[in-house]
């Protein structure tokens, strides 16, 4: 379940990246992702010999356990440190680049920038940079001539909206700068987080391992279960 869930965030992240790279130009903020899904894969193989071990008792077993939950739990430990870097960059490099997204916008639904500008927009509910007042300042604006900006400022509850700044009532109030900034470090905080819990649970994993291994040093007498099966 626990690779399952990390895998999941994972994902989500590579998914929800896809929406916003044009706003965003350092892919190595998908570390942490990457790190998350490698570290789900590896926990379902971790959890297999971790069940066998514990079943029979191999001291072997329990002590390989351990110290690849150590490993594991490292990991998350620096996917945490990575990620506070990353979700800490956000800000400058969503400023350095979102006049250069809408500098490209032609208003095409093939035109990669166009459909990145068009479905944030729709999607944070956000108009221009700060406000729909930068759409002024772009190329498109100036070509088409028609004081207008893209219809995916519209609010979705007014009919027959064209985009003209001269209805500004009829448009997002809100820039898209500040949304998208605040999406991506809530992206982020999903990384963490996730990354937090399960080094938490990797914790209790080697905490138990260790109890067992412990046992067995300080009790001769004590056997295996596969053993007292046989003998039953």
């Amino acid at each position: 379940a626990a690779a399952g869930i990390l895998c999941y965030i994972g994902a989500y992240v590579f998914i929800t990246y896809d929406d916003y790279d044009h706003f965003f130009e350092d892919v190595y903020t998908l570390i942490p992702a990457s790190i998350i899904i490698a570290v789900g894969t590896l926990l379902f193989i971790i959890g297999l010999i971790g069940c066998c071990a514990t079943i029979r008792e191999s001291s072997c077993g329990l002590t390989a356990f351990a110290v690849i939950l150590l490993l594991v739990f490292v990991t998350e430990v620096v996917v945490v440190v990575i990620g506070y870097i990353y979700r800490a960059r956000v800000e400058d490099q969503v400023n350095h680049s979102i006049q250069k997204v809408y500098d490209e916008y032609n208003g095409t639904n093939t035109d990669a920038p166009s459909r990145a500008i068009d479905y944030v927009q729709r999607q944070l509910h956000c108009c221009g940079i700060h406000n729909y007042s930068d759409w002024r300042n772009t190329r498109w604006f100036k070509e088409s001539r028609n004081n207008s900006v893209p219809v995916s400022c519209c609010k979705p509850n007014i009919s027959n909206c064209t985009g003209t700044m001269s209805r500004p009532g009829d448009l997002y109030p809100e820039g898209c700068e500040a949304l998208v900034v605040k999406k991506l470090k809530e992206i982020m905080m999903y990384v963490i987080w996730a990354a937090l819990t399960f080094a938490a649970i990797q914790m209790l994993g080697m905490l138990c391992a260790c109890v067992v291994l412990c046992r067995r040093a300080h009790d001769p007498a004590y056997e295996l279960l596969v053993t007292g099966a046989t003998y039953a």
